[in-house]
C-alpha cells in the first residue's frame, strides 16, 4: 500500500481509536457512581466490616465531643474519695454505676485488671442507684464511706458481700467501719442530684455506663473495648 493509501486508512482508524476511548471514558465516568462504586463498596465491607464499625466510632466521637468537653470538670472530679487507680493520670475512666446491678458487678473485675495493667488510668466511680430503694441507701452509705475515705473499702466489701439489703450494707459499713444508716447530708444528696444530671444529658439510662475521652459506652462493654477507648482516649489527649 502507498503512503498517501496508508495517510487515508491511518486518520479514519486514530480518530476512531480516539472516539471509541472517549466513549469508554464517558460511559465509565457516567456509570461507576451508579454501579461500579456501590459494588465496590459493598465488596469491601464484605471484606473488611470492621471499616463500617470505625467509621460509626469516628461519627458518634464528633457527636459527642463537645458535649463532653462541657462536662469534662464535673464528670472526672470524683467525690471525696470514690476513686481508684493513679493519684496524677494521663486517663480518666468515669464508671457510673449501681451496686444492685449484675451488669456492673459483671464489669469488676474488667476495671480491676485495667487498673492493675494501666499505672497511668484513674476510675472515677460514680454513684447511680437507678434499681430500686436498697440501690439508694447502699449509694448513700457509699458516699459517707467516701467522705471518711473509706470507698474502696465499702465498695468492694460489698460486692463481696452480695446484693445489696439491709444485711450485706450494714456488713459492708462494719468492713469500712462505718455506722450502717447514715444520717442526712446535703452532700450526699447534692451528689446524688448531680450525677443524675450528669447521666442524663450523656442519656444514660441504666448501668455501667463508662466516659472515657469522647466516648460513652452503654452496658458492660467488657475489657477489650473499655482497654482500646483508654488506648484512643491516651493518643488523643
Amino acid at each position: 500500500m502507498s503512503e498517501p493509501s496508508r495517510g487515508r486508512w491511518l486518520l479514519p482508524a486514530v480518530v476512531g481509536g480516539t472516539f471509541g476511548a472517549m466513549l469508554t471514558a464517558l460511559v465509565l465516568l457516567v456509570a461507576a457512581p451508579q454501579w461500579l462504586g456501590p459494588r465496590m463498596v459493598r465488596e469491601g465491607l464484605l471484606a473488611d466490616p470492621q471499616v463500617l464499625a470505625d467509621a460509626a466510632d469516628a461519627l458518634r466521637d464528633r457527636q459527642t465531643a463537645p458535649l463532653l468537653a462541657s462536662h469534662r470538670a464535673a464528670l472526672e472530679t470524683p467525690f471525696a474519695s470514690s476513686w481508684k487507680g493513679a493519684e496524677k493520670p494521663d486517663v480518666v475512666l468515669v464508671e457510673f454505676f449501681d451496686y444492685a446491678c449484675g451488669y456492673c458487678k459483671a464489669s469488676l473485675p474488667h476495671v480491676e485488671q485495667l487498673l492493675r495493667e494501666d499505672k497511668g488510668l484513674r476510675v472515677v466511680y460514680r454513684e447511680f442507684p437507678i434499681l430500686g430503694p436498697d440501690s439508694v441507701a447502699a449509694a448513700r452509705v457509699s458516699l459517707a464511706a467516701s467522705k471518711a475515705g473509706r470507698f474502696k473499702q465499702y465498695h468492694d466489701a460489698l460486692y463481696q458481700a452480695g446484693r445489696p439489703g439491709p444485711q450485706t450494707i450494714a456488713a459492708a459499713a462494719r468492713a469500712a467501719n462505718l455506722p450502717a444508716a447514715v444520717p442526712d447530708s446535703a452532700d450526699i444528696e447534692a451528689e446524688l442530684k448531680r450525677n443524675f444530671q450528669l447521666a442524663s444529658q450523656l442519656g444514660a439510662s441504666g448501668t455501667p455506663t463508662f466516659v472515657v475521652g469522647n466516648r460513652v459506652l452503654h452496658g458492660a462493654a467488657g475489657y477489650a473495648e473499655l482497654k482500646k477507648a483508654i488506648a484512643d482516649a491516651r493518643r488523643k489527649s
